[in-house]
């Protein structure tokens, strides 16, 4: 499941802190997930390990060049290119923000996988709420 995402035409550091934001008011308060990324200037700053740690949050990155340490995300990338963008004209950076929004809602809630028995990340990750 994309817990939370953000899209900006330039790289700014308030990208990855409002993500984070975001993260933090969807999980409840006693998730404490890994936080996985690349080595970008932005995961390195110290504010922002500072977020990490005042949230009780561990922070993770990736190998230099080592595509395989954020495997998930890579397979989802792939999954969102071939069934997103390849073949997709966009006539606006407008339309492509809205069609990676949409998507992305499509992904958490509707796209089954078989790993997850054939439930959506949603319901998968809401399965046990509902037989309570």
């Amino acid at each position: 499941e994309i817990i939370a995402f953000k899209t900006q035409r330039r790289p700014v550091y308030r990208l990855v802190t409002e993500m984070l934001d975001d993260a933090l008011i969807k999980l409840p308060d006693d998730d404490k997930p890994v936080i996985h990324s690349d080595q970008g200037w932005q995961y390195q700053m110290r504010h922002y390990q500072q977020q990490l740690k005042q949230h009780g949050l561990i922070q993770s990155m990736s190998r230099k060049g080592n595509c395989l340490d954020n495997a998930s995300m890579e397979s989802f990338f792939g999954i969102l290119k071939s069934e997103c963008f390849y073949g997709e004209q966009f006539n606006s950076v407008e339309e492509l923000e809205q069609t990676v929004k949409e998507y992305i809602h499509y992904y958490n809630h509707e796209r089954i996988k078989v790993k997850l028995k054939g439930l959506s990340p949603v319901e998968y990750r809401t399965q046990s709420l509902k037989a309570a």
